[in-house]
């Protein structure tokens, strides 16, 4: 099985530590405020839990999801992600999260940011569009007809087959959409980033499962 490092342990990157440790991976969370302030994370998800500083997680995943506010994007430890595929999970929203200088400047696109930031790491953007609660409900056995598809997109083929991989084991289909730049295809607002939620009760309704062709069909609204 896999180690998965941690950078950011809040609500996506706890939730998809709770599948991964399910699906019989390590798991080595890490947050800004310290280790210790993980402590009832690590003991609810188990022995196959540890928590350690950022650069640490990094270090030791063999994957590595990055899952911190984008404003914060500067304090990934680069070096010792040098090489390493990165799961970039980030949305950018501003009104909530804060601000980006160079994104409200047009200087980088804020699908391209952590790339940007990671030159020297194999960035694979993924688990962008589902609602962090929505995660666990929505995870199916392979094969089952209403296994959902995440989009995920990156510029290296070997990263995303092993993120591929990963997320299979997660209990979901990879949707290739491409080069990491037509990540924009699902970004926020659009209709694919809206696949998982039930337009009648959004965020406080259920999860909706979308296929691999429901999301071949909302990514073909935007080109």
């Amino acid at each position: 099985m896999t180690t998965i490092g941690f950078i950011g342990s809040g609500n996506i990157g706890s939730a998809l530590a709770r599948l991964a440790v399910g699906a019989g991976h390590d798991v080595v969370l890490s947050n800004s405020r310290g280790p210790e302030t993980l402590r009832e994370l690590v003991a609810r998800l188990g022995s196959r839990a540890r928590a350690a500083a950022p650069a640490e997680a990094a270090a030791a995943g063999d994957v590595v999801v990055v899952a911190v506010p984008v404003r914060a994007y500067r304090q990934v430890p680069a070096e010792p992600l040098r090489g390493k595929v990165v799961l970039d999970t980030l949305n950018y929203d501003p009104a909530r999260q804060g601000s980006v200088p160079e994104i409200e400047a047009g200087d980088t696109l804020p699908h391209l940011l952590l790339q940007a930031h990671l030159r020297d790491s194999s960035v694979v953007r993924a688990f962008t569009t589902v609602f962090f609660k929505h995660l666990a409900d929505l995870a199916r056995p392979a094969g089952a007809p209403d296994r959902s598809a995440v989009p995920i997109a990156g510029d290296d083929a070997a990263a995303k087959t092993v993120v591929v991989d990963l997320i299979d084991s997660l209990g979901y289909d990879a949707y290739d959409v491409g080069p990491l730049a037509e990540s924009r295809r699902f970004a926020p607002g659009t209709p694919a980033q809206l696949a998982f939620l039930d337009p009648d009760g959004m965020f406080s309704a259920p999860g909706r499962p979308a296929t691999s062709a429901d999301l071949a069909a909302l990514l073909d609204e935007v080109r």
